[in-house]
């Protein structure tokens, strides 16, 4: 899965920020913060959602479990329950194993060529 790209500067992010960055609908990051309670944006005087960068790492993750992966919202709830850190960990793992592995095959193949 894609690294996210925060601004250095930014503290929060609007609903509609995290929509276009994760490509994900705002109705469905609404529907996620209620069966979710890991995201729990901050929100301001007027109700608008302020996400922080460690909301919208979790947001990845769900969208990983329930998008890519195919778990259900009462699996991915569990899963996140029960890695507490939230499953990013495991993750950056597996991103870094698959760029490994990468660089081993341009080496192997590199060594081919000779």
């Amino acid at each position: 899965m894609d690294t996210l790209e925060f601004d250095p500067n930014k503290l929060f992010y609007s609903i509609s920020e995290v929509s276009h960055m994760l490509d994900l609908p705002e109705t469905l990051l609404r529907y996620w913060e209620k069966e979710f309670p890991q995201i729990a944006p901050k929100k301001g005087s007027r109700g608008v959602r302020r996400y922080t960068k460690e909301n919208i790492e979790t947001i990845r993750v769900i969208k990983d479990l329930v998008k890519v992966r195919g778990l259900k919202i009462a699996a991915a709830r569990e899963v996140l329950k029960q890695n507490k850190e939230g499953v990013p960990r495991p993750l950056e793992a597996l991103q870094r194993l698959r760029a490994i592995r990468s660089e081993l095959v341009a080496m192997r193949d590199a060594l081919g060529a000779m």
